[in-house]
Parts: C-alpha cells; sequence; structure tokens
C-alpha cells in the first residue's frame, strides 16, 4: 500500500510533490480543497495524507482536517506543510498528532526522508493492527452433536446481520469462540474484533478504558470503542459492568458516539455488539444490579451456547483436537484417547465445561508417559479408596438403602448417565449397555427415565410423575 494523497490548495505545489513521489515509486491523489480531501480520504483511506495548514476557499483549515482524520483514522500518518511556518504552529500540528511538519519552500531530499519513514510507521501500524486481528484468531468450532448442530445454525444465522447477539451460557462452553467466529465470518471480518473484559473492569478507571482519552496537550489514548472502529466490540461477561458505565454504553448504542475523558470534540464509532454472560440478567435487573435498557438494546438476538453436558458426544472429538493444538503448539506428545477413557470421559461431571476438558488433557499429556493411548487410569477420579482390583466402593447414602431401592438408585443413574453420553440416542445405549432396545425403554419406564429436547439435543432426566414399580422388583 503506497497511496498518498497530497492536500494543497496551490496546483503547481500538488502537481509538483506528486511527480517527485512518482518518480520514486509512489502512487498519488490530489485534492484541492477540504471537501475534496475529505470526499477521498472517506472514500479510500490513505498511506499516508501530506496536508497544507492554509487551504484557500475550504470549509476547513488544515488543523481541522488534521483533527478530523485523527479522530476517525487514527492510523493514517500526516505531514503538514506550510509557507507560513513557525514553531507555534509546527507544535499545534505536533499536539494533533501530526507525523511531522515542513516549511515551504521545502527541500525535496528532506521532504523524501519525511515520507519515506511516514510510510514505514504507516506500514508498521498495518502491520501492528494484522498482528492483533492475528492475535484473535477465531478457534475452530468444533462439535457434531445435534445440540452443536443447533448452535451452529444459530451463529450462521446472525453473521449475515449487523444485529447485536448475547450469548448465554454457563462459565467454560466457549462463549469467547463462538463470538469470534461470528466476526470471523461476517462482512466485519477485515476490521478489528476487540474484548471487553467486563470482569475485570476497575470502575475507576473504565470510562477512560472504553472511551480514551485527550491531555492537555491534546494529545490522544484511543479507548476500545475507538479501537474496536469497523469492527466488532466484544463485552464479555457483560452482568460484571459498572451500573454507571452501563449508562454511558446504553449513550453510546444509540448515538454511536462518545466524549474521550478529558476531550472536547466527539467520536464517531460505527461498531456491531457481541455480549456474553453466564447470569441471569433478568435476575440481575431485579436486584438492580444491571439496566434493564441496555439489556434490551444487547439482547436482540439470544443464543445459547450449550454445556459440555448436554454435548458429551462431542467429548471424543474435542479431546482429539486440542491433543493436536497442544501438539503442535506445544510439542506434546500426539496420543489417542483409549474406549476406556472415552467412556469414562463422557461420564464425569464437567462444571468448568470445554475449558476444564481442555485443561484436563493438558494436565494428561503433561504427566503421562510419552506414548501410548491415554488410559482411564490416568484420568482424574473421585473414586480415592478404590482398590487396584477397581473395587466399587459405594456412596454414604446408597449403602444405607434396602438392596431393592439401592438397585433402582444405581440403575437410575446409570442409564441417565449412559443416555446423555450418546445424546439421548436410544439405540446407541442399548447397544453399549447391553439390553434389547424394547428392553431398554420399559426399564427406563420403570424408574421414571425419560428424555426432552434441550439446547437442540436429547437429554435423559427423571420424570416429575409417579415412578412406576420395577418389573423384576421382588
Amino acid at each position: 500500500m503506497s497511496d498518498i494523497l497530497i492536500v494543497d490548495d496551490e496546483r503547481d505545489i500538488r502537481e509538483l510533490i506528486s511527480d517527485i513521489l512518482l518518480d520514486e515509486g509512489y502512487t498519488t491523489r490530489l485534492a484541492g480543497n477540504s471537501d475534496d480531501a475529505m470526499a477521498q480520504i472517506a472514500a479510500e483511506q490513505p498511506a499516508l495524507l501530506i496536508l497544507d495548514i492554509w487551504l484557500k476557499d475550504s470549509n476547513m483549515d488544515g488543523i481541522d482536517i488534521l483533527k478530523a482524520v485523527k479522530r476517525d483514522y487514527p492510523d493514517v500518518p500526516v505531514v503538514i506543510i506550510s509557507g507560513h511556518g513557525n514553531v507555534e504552529i509546527a507544535v499545534a500540528a505536533i499536539k494533533q498528532g501530526a507525523y511531522d511538519f515542513i516549511e515551504k519552500p521545502f527541500n525535496i531530499d528532506q521532504l523524501l526522508v519525511v515520507i519515506r519513514r511516514g510510510m514505514e510507521t504507516s506500514k508498521l501500524r498495518r502491520e501492528n493492527t494484522e498482528l492483533r486481528r492475528q492475535d484473535v484468531k477465531p478457534a475452530k468450532m468444533i462439535g457434531e452433536s445435534a445440540a452443536f448442530r443447533t448452535l451452529m445454525s444459530n451463529l450462521d444465522k446472525v453473521t449475515k446481520s449487523n444485529g447485536r447477539v448475547m450469548l448465554t451460557g454457563p462459565a467454560g462452553v466457549g462463549k469467547d469462540v463462538a463470538a469470534r467466529y461470528i466476526h470471523a465470518n461476517s462482512n466485519r471480518a477485515a476490521g478489528p474484533f476487540v474484548t471487553v473484559n467486563c470482569a475485570g473492569m476497575d470502575p475507576d478507571r473504565a470510562e477512560e478504558l472504553l472511551f480514551g482519552r485527550e491531555g492537555v496537550d491534546r494529545s490522544i489514548e484511543p479507548g476500545l470503542l475507538e479501537r474496536a472502529n469497523g469492527g466488532v466490540v466484544y463485552f464479555d461477561e457483560v452482568a460484571y459492568m459498572p451500573l454507571v458505565t452501563q449508562s454511558k454504553i446504553l449513550r453510546v448504542l444509540v448515538d454511536q458516539q462518545f466524549l474521550r475523558v478529558g476531550g472536547v470534540d466527539k467520536v464517531r464509532v460505527e461498531l456491531r455488539v457481541i455480549s456474553s454472560t453466564n447470569r441471569d440478567l433478568l435476575d440481575e435487573i431485579k436486584e438492580g444490579r444491571f439496566r434493564e435498557e441496555l439489556y434490551h438494546r444487547l439482547n436482540v438476538v439470544p443464543i445459547l451456547v450449550p454445556s459440555l453436558e448436554e454435548r458429551r458426544e462431542d467429548i471424543p472429538i474435542l479431546s482429539a483436537y486440542f491433543i493436536q493444538s497442544f501438539h503442535e503448539a506445544q510439542g506434546l506428545p500426539e496420543r489417542e484417547l483409549s474406549e476406556e477413557a472415552v467412556a469414562l470421559m463422557q461420564t464425569m461431571v464437567w462444571p468448568g465445561n470445554v475449558r476444564q476438558l481442555k485443561n484436563l488433557i493438558e494436565r494428561v499429556l503433561i504427566l503421562g508417559d510419552n506414548n501410548g493411548a491415554i488410559d482411564a487410569r490416568e484420568l482424574p477420579s473421585d473414586d480415592s479408596t478404590a482398590s487396584e482390583e477397581d473395587r466399587v466402593v459405594l456412596s454414604g447414602a446408597l449403602a444405607t438403602l434396602p438392596l431393592r431401592e439401592a438397585r433402582e438408585a444405581f440403575e437410575r443413574e446409570y442409564l441417565l448417565t449412559q443416555i446423555n453420553r450418546f445424546g439421548g440416542n436410544i439405540s446407541r445405549t442399548a447397544n453399549f449397555v447391553g439390553m434389547e432396545r424394547s428392553a431398554l425403554h420399559r426399564k427406563l419406564k420403570s424408574l421414571g427415565v425419560v428424555t426432552s429436547n434441550k439446547a437442540g439435543g436429547r437429554v435423559a432426566h427423571v420424570s416429575e410423575q409417579e415412578v412406576l414399580p420395577s418389573d423384576d422388583a421382588s
């Protein structure tokens, strides 16, 4: 990118500068007044702007254009030129964000040195922006379960719009990954993706963090909203945002503009907003911790991200993906999961969801053997008293029941676990537990176990209706 916009009211000057730069291999555009300059900048952002301070017959002078450009296009270096140069003008231009200042009549060699340095600055800024985007490169969405397919269907629908999205679900399910997926597959994919960590937000510095700051010398420190201009701002765990900040964010959503801390000029932004929460925001509103107006502004398209319990079928494919990722990133052993390990993992409790699964895989790869399949014995177990022969130890509650009730309680929990492990698929459950499908249906009915839709998949649970006596009760 070597496009340079030259703005000067003297035709001879702008054409002279253009001819010099064309000889050096740059491409140029020319503007003789402020209206033409602003129109060309809006049409296509230049790599660098050469700007005359004094513009005859224009609605804006060079300082006004400089302020507008640094407000809306902060990464574009601006070189100021003027035939009336003095120290005060130079200082004012630099304070407003100009890259450098050159007096007329200018020395060609001096001009080229400044231009080369300015273009190098422009290149570095673009590279830094690209690196930031790579740093938030969306992780792959992994899964095959019914609940996962429902999630993907909803995400794909919202990528085609600019509507505000509220991602809900417990901690660790991958709401941030879903937000990045929306961004990467939308028409804003080339724009920035900026995350606002609401849970870690210092109330005393929240405004400066979000809106930026202008110093007494007119220096500018852009905030997160300004950096997200043209792209996506993601409010991670928005329920934790301070109340006073919520009202200010609400105003930004309405006006699409704000003032920096210490500033006097309004900053316009064009953003798509994605939010997430693991809390019930309606309860937060009742408790006075969240503004109802903000809730309705953010909750235009609610999408539930299912827990790992609701998509146990995805545990093997997620585990394989994490194993491969850790192998490529850290050089950890590339091992497979044994059938016994898979079966155990699909019956485990996962309060930390996908994040907990990822951490478990990393721990096993670090502490386990360097080769061979991952065995069930390498996985954590709550049964710390089991012997080497894997003797089953009864829980205290189960051990106090009569044999018939204890057997039914065990069968109920065992079958609940297996059905949910197979995503509510009765045929696969029957095959695994070694029962005919019709016999399994009768057993489930006697135990009061039913399946119903949840998060797009089938989930087994105990019916609220009265449990029928077991067929083989004695």
